[in-house]
């Protein structure tokens, strides 16, 4: 049966007025959550990001991070699913979303990509031409 990789982006801040003790328990679910789902075969293995990086375009390198607090990427993780629902259903139970984090799920587009092909990183006004 074939599975598909999915990347599992956690976003946002715990909720301000939340108690810290219920949030620490959340973090301590999540690491057993975490733990269930690599020895399942259902994640696999990614990484809290830390809060210092680099921005790189072709005239400058400059510090960040880049975002608005509110948008901020605090990890990533990858999940193994036959579908994109069903990759959605397992990043629901983690327990982290109860205090005010969100979690981004994609496909990982295993194809290079193309000029012919439309993504995120094709212009508007590309699309239009094609269109």
């Amino acid at each position: 049966m074939p599975m598909n990789e999915y990347l599992l982006i956690s976003r946002g801040q715990w909720d301000e007025g939340a108690d810290k003790d219920a949030v620490q328990d959340t973090i301590d679910r999540f690491y057993a959550w975490y733990e269930e789902g690599l020895a399942q075969g259902r994640l696999k293995p990614g990484s809290r990001l830390a809060n210092r990086g680099k921005l790189i375009s072709r005239t400058a390198i400059t510090d960040g991070p880049f975002s608005e607090s509110k948008e901020l990427i605090g990890g990533y993780w990858f999940i193994v699913a036959d579908t994109l629902e069903e990759a959605a259903a397992i990043a629901a139970e983690n327990p982290c979303l109860a205090f005010g984090l969100t979690l981004e799920v994609r496909a990982l587009d295993p194809a290079r990509s193309s000029v012919a092909m439309v993504t995120s990183e094709t212009p508007q006004s590309w699309k239009k031409a094609d269109a």
